[in-house]
């Protein structure tokens, strides 16, 4: 519901509430008036001493009638009584007189009965050619008597005894107050509120109706003025509300008159709530509302409609006019600017006179803002004003759409088909690949609507329903397991194989994309088919090192055995003794290099198993010196340990680290020419051991410092060039790295970072052979 329904039907509310306590009110004061008229009439008389009551009471003092056993004579009154004959058109004696009061009216006859058999008192009116004859009967012993009073013309005054009757069968209280405020004269309704029998015991008692009432009535017949008020009273365990009328007297007191009002008091309360809780409604909207009368004077504004205008409070309370308001919003430039802003006020002012709905308008402000304003006629009349600062509105849609500008882009440059679906199952957003792969016009799309019609369009390429079923659930059914993500493979009719996602978005809405991977699955079946028999010639190359390593072995060893035999036999010279060295050497070289393919070989297979244990670092340095320092003599080069004790220990694979170290050694001597020097060190820091080897020889050149842990690389002097390479996988197998630090012609340093604490396996990378 918007602002304006709500304000409408609010105000509504109120007219409706208003209009049934207004006819209500009228209703009871009109009843009211109705029975206070006759009376007010009769006191105006009495108090003014008008012609007719006095007419009236000297007839009813001067006619009296005394009849006994059938005979009648008159007592007093011989005017009245011819006054009474003439109206009657009788003759104007009492016995002509009683006469035709019995044959004028037999409910009359049977009363003058009752008063003459019985003694029972009577009253009553008897209308003849020239008016009416005004009767009352009573009895005094063996005498009935009878009062006349002749009244001519439409208009009279009752007796003062009827009228008393009358007022004392009012059902709200009425009496006639003394000077004092004390209770003279009441009626019946008086007397049981106040729980008395007579209004002398309810004066010598002290009770009252309502003391402010009694107030009253002294201060009306002290200034011979009418009051009026409204007071709640209880009454039978009910508290009710009556208007009471104060009326001063003649001669001193005053008349009180009261109308039971708690309907209308009670309908006059709901509707005061009610307008104040619409006000308040009006004053939680955000947008500005303001009322003015047919007047064009403004009867209602929230305070939002203040604070959108920035208008003092104080002044809004004068109420001013619908011009007034215009002219100060004019002076601080909060209206849209305007050539004749006399033409476009006296235009706006002139929308009084339209009766009918009026189009929304939109203003757009100096200070940036856009205000939307409504207008409607008022029930009450005038119009009611509704103002909505709709720029971050504006904003917001402008920010949305080029939001949607950008996603409806985005989903363009996809090169999967993708559709977005509302939760009713309209086609909101698609891309051009889903009209591309589904070979459909962006016409034929925007007819079908909706997801039916989407089918109807995809299923000539692909024909199973159940699936474009199932798709369908996962749109527009509401079941959250339904709406979940789902994601499979179908064929099309044309073989291309089609990958299918949906999504849910936030919104409720549903994504589904499409994606032909024909050539993706061709691919990976290729590759494999590829990678089998990669690993097949894997398997066969392991197989093969390791055939080949065996029947190698086997003849190396006896190379060797033999060689060593010979060098120590006798009488072969020493030409002969240098050629057994050197195929012994060559031999141990060759055998040296099979290990070395052997372990890369098994590293690369991940066979390769760590003996963790903790190593001596100095012990370690001090076995690669000696293993190191034959080659070392022969060469010329000068080879040093520097290690310290507090090196501790390090926890690794003893076998793997001094081959590595040795690798490294023999690959510093044979870089170092005759007369240099090769030095083995180590030191412990933040959470590893380094260990380095140095060396003066004559350095790597640049462009082989990036490449000298690949296999193959610095075979200038025989071997399969793998020392370097088994050394970076060693270290690695340990959890560090290696590093080399050279300038060609000034040597070179190889570091190996090796961690604390070993865990096994903790790096093992492959390495293709």
């Amino acid at each position: 519901m918007t602002s304006l329904d709500l304000i409408l039907a609010a105000t509504a509310g109120a007219v409706c509430l208003a209009i049934c306590a207004t006819l209500w009110a009228l209703a009871q004061r009109r009843a009211f008036d109705a029975r206070l008229a006759g009376m007010r009439l009769r006191l105006d008389a009495l108090e003014n001493g008008s012609v007719a009551a006095q007419a009236s009471a000297e007839a009813f003092d001067n006619a009296l009638v005394a009849v006994e056993d059938g005979a009648a004579r008159l007592v007093s009154g011989d005017d009245s009584l011819h006054a009474c004959a003439q109206v009657l058109n009788v003759e104007a004696t009492p016995d002509a007189l009683v006469e035709a009061l019995i044959a004028g009216d037999p409910d009359h006859a049977a009363r003058l009965k009752a008063l003459f058999e019985r003694g029972e008192a009577c009253a009553f009116e008897a209308r003849g050619p020239g008016g009416r004859v005004i009767v009352e009967g009573r009895a005094a012993g063996a005498l009935a008597w009878l009062r006349l009073a002749a009244q001519t013309g439409d208009l009279g005054l009752p007796s003062a005894a009827r009228f008393a009757a009358f007022v004392d069968g009012l059902s709200e209280p009425a009496w006639i107050a003394a000077a004092d405020g004390a209770p003279t004269w009441a009626n019946g309704a008086y007397l049981r509120a106040v729980g008395v029998d007579n209004a002398g015991e309810a004066a010598r008692a002290g009770k009252t109706f309502d003391r402010a009432v009694d107030a009253l009535a002294v201060e009306a017949a002290a200034k011979a003025e009418r009051r009026e008020t409204v007071r709640w009273t209880p009454i039978d365990g009910r508290r009710r509300a009556f208007r009471f009328t104060v009326k001063p007297l003649d001669g001193g007191g005053a008349g009180v008159f009261s109308a039971d009002v708690t309907e209308v008091e009670d309908v006059r309360e709901t509707l005061k709530n009610h307008v104040a809780a619409h006000d308040e409604t009006l004053n939680h909207i955000a947008d500005g509302v303001a009322i003015f009368s047919a007047s064009r004077r403004l009867s209602f504004h929230n305070t939002a409609f203040a604070d959108l205008w920035g208008l003092e409070p104080a002044w809004l309370a004068e109420r001013p006019t619908h011009g007034e308001v215009l002219d100060r919003l004019r002076q601080r430039r909060r209206l849209p600017e305007t050539v004749d802003y006399a033409r476009w006020k006296a235009a706006e002012l002139a929308r009084y006179e339209d009766l009918g709905p009026q189009a929304d308008e939109l203003w757009d402000l100096p200070d940036g803002r856009t205000l939307k304003v409504v207008r409607q006629p008022h029930p009450l009349g005038g119009m009611l004003l509704l103002y909505s600062d709709i720029t971050g509105e504006l904003r917001l849609k402008a920010q949305y759409n080029a939001l949607i500008q950008v996603q409806q882009a985005t989903l363009d440059k996809l090169n999967d088909a993708v559709a977005v679906f509302g939760s009713d199952g309209r086609l909101r957003l698609h891309n051009e690949a889903f009209e591309t792969f589904w070979n459909v016009t962006p016409q034929a799309l925007q007819a079908a609507g909706d997801f039916e019609g989407v089918v109807e369009l995809c299923v000539r390429r692909l024909h199973d329903l159940s699936f474009w079923r199932e798709l369908k659930g996962r749109v527009a059914d509401p079941d959250p397991q339904m709406r979940a993500p789902t994601s499979g493979e179908v064929r099309t009719s044309d073989g291309r194989i089609v990958v299918y996602q949906s999504r849910p978005l936030p919104d409720g809405a549903t994504l589904i994309a499409f994606a032909d991977v024909t050539d993706t699955r061709h691919l990976e079946s290729a590759l494999a088919d590829r990678s089998a028999a990669l690993a097949e010639a894997e398997r066969l190359k392991r197989d093969f090192v390791g055939n080949v390593s065996y029947e190698l072995r086997t003849p190396l060893t006896t190379i060797i055995g033999y060689s060593e035999l010979l060098e120590r036999a006798e009488g072969l010279h020493e030409r002969g003794k240098g050629h057994v060295a050197a195929v012994r050497a060559a031999a141990t070289q060759l055998a040296r290099s099979i290990d070395d393919v052997l372990d890369m070989a098994q590293i690369d297979a991940g066979e390769m198993a760590l003996e963790i244990e903790d190593i001596r670092v100095v012990d370690l340095l001090q076995g690669a010196y000696q293993r190191g320092g034959k080659d070392a003599e022969i060469g010329g080069v000068t080879l040093e340990v520097i290690c310290d004790e507090d090196v501790g220990l390090i926890r690794g694979d003893a076998k793997r680290l001094n081959q590595t170290v040795d690798h490294l050694v023999e690959n510093a001597l044979r870089q170092t020419p005759p007369g240099g020097k090769v030095t083995i060190s180590a030191q412990r820091a933040l959470g590893e051991v380094k260990l380095h080897v140095k060396d003066t020889g004559r350095g790597v050149p640049f462009h082989v410092q990036a490449h000298i842990f690949d296999r193959f690389v610095g075979r200038d002097r025989g071997g399969p060039g793998l020392g370097l390479a088994l050394v970076k996988a060693l270290v690695e197998l340990h959890g560090g790295w290696v590093a080399l630090e050279s300038e060609p012609g000034a040597g070179s340093t190889f570091t190996c970072h090796l961690p604390e604490t070993q865990h096994p396996g903790a790096a093992q990378p492959e390495f293709g052979f």
